[in-house]
Formats: C-alpha cells, sequence, structure tokens
C-alpha cells in the first residue's frame, strides 16, 4: 500500500512537471504568434496609409491606376497571413548535459585551468624542495660518516706513530710521503 502510494505520488509529481514544461511552452508559442499578429497588423496598418496616401495623389495631373498594383499588395498581405496561421509550429526539445558554462566560457576556461596549472606548479616546486631536501640531507650524513672515518684513521695513525719506535716512523713517513705524492 505504502510503496502503491509512493509511485502515485511520484506519477503524480512527474505528471505536473510535464506539464508545467507544456504550460511554459505554449505561452512561449502564445508569445511569438501575438508577436507575428502584432507584425502583421502593422504591416497592414502601414499598408491602410498607403492605399490612402493612393487615394489621394498629391498634385499629380497624370492619371494612373493603381488598382493591380493595390490588388498585389493585398493578394501578397492575405498570403502573408495564411503563410503564418499554417506555419507549424516547431516544438525544440534540447536535453544538454553542460560541464562548462555556455556564458563566459573563456573565463571560466582561464580561471580553471589557471588555477590547475598554478597549483601544478606549486605542486612540481614543492616536490622538487622535497627530492632536494631530502639529498642534501644524504649528502650531510655521508659527509658526517667519512669524517668520522677519517677521524678514525687518523686516531690510529698517531696511536701507532707515538707508540711504535723509529722504524715504524720511518716506514709511516715514507707510506705518507708517497701518499701525497699519489694525490698530486
Amino acid at each position: 500500500m505504502d510503496t502503491t502510494k509512493k509511485i502515485g505520488d511520484i506519477e503524480k509529481d512527474s505528471l505536473e512537471l510535464v506539464l508545467e514544461e507544456f504550460t511554459e511552452e505554449q505561452k512561449l508559442h502564445t508569445k511569438t504568434v501575438d508577436d507575428l499578429v502584432k507584425a502583421v497588423n502593422g504591416l497592414s496598418g502601414k499598408f491602410i496609409e498607403f492605399e490612402e496616401k493612393l487615394e489621394k495623389p498629391k498634385g499629380i495631373d497624370i492619371l494612373t491606376d493603381t488598382k493591380p498594383m493595390q490588388e498585389i499588395v493585398k493578394k501578397g498581405i492575405i498570403d502573408m497571413k495564411l503563410t503564418v496561421a499554417a506555419q507549424p509550429k516547431n516544438v525544440i526539445r534540447k536535453f544538454q548535459l553542460l560541464l562548462f558554462p555556455e556564458q563566459d566560457a573563456k573565463l571560466f576556461y582561464r580561471v580553471v585551468f589557471g588555477r590547475w596549472f598554478l597549483w601544478l606548479v606549486v605542486m612540481l616546486l614543492l616536490t622538487n624542495l622535497y627530492k632536494f631536501s631530502i639529498h642534501w640531507s644524504e649528502n650531510q650524513k655521508e659527509i658526517q660518516q667519512q669524517q668520522l672515518e677519517h677521524d678514525r684513521i687518523k686516531k690510529a695513525w698517531n696511536l701507532m706513530y707515538s707508540q711504535h719506535g723509529k722504524g715504524v716512523k720511518r716506514l709511516m713517513d715514507s707510506a705518507y710521503k708517497k701518499a701525497e705524492e699519489y694525490k698530486k
């Protein structure tokens, strides 16, 4: 019972929406027809003024027969009225899914893509800064380890130099000189 009531409410709401759409479209069509009728009436008024001017010529001595011309114009106006009245009303239904607005699209693209590129540059900068800091930290650790190793070797060298006799000292001095020559 409850589900049929919900379905009935949904159908009622759907029908109301459809009827509202049809009434809005009908109002639009009525307005366009009224505008066309006003335009035709305006042309008819101008035609009547034109006929009055033709009936009261201004000082023209030559008499011309304007009846055929009037008949052609009347026939043209009648044809226009019939064409407007017989013209089918176009109902255009347009369903769109717009990801970007139709108005001011250039401004929207500039703002959105400008921000995206700005964030991309910021992210790239942060990534490079992070990589640089990690690399620098690893280099500092490596330098510190090498310094500790050199200090340990230096202490061992000095300890060995101070504890042994002259023969060992001469050997160590010659090794030190060879190492300096090897560096160059």
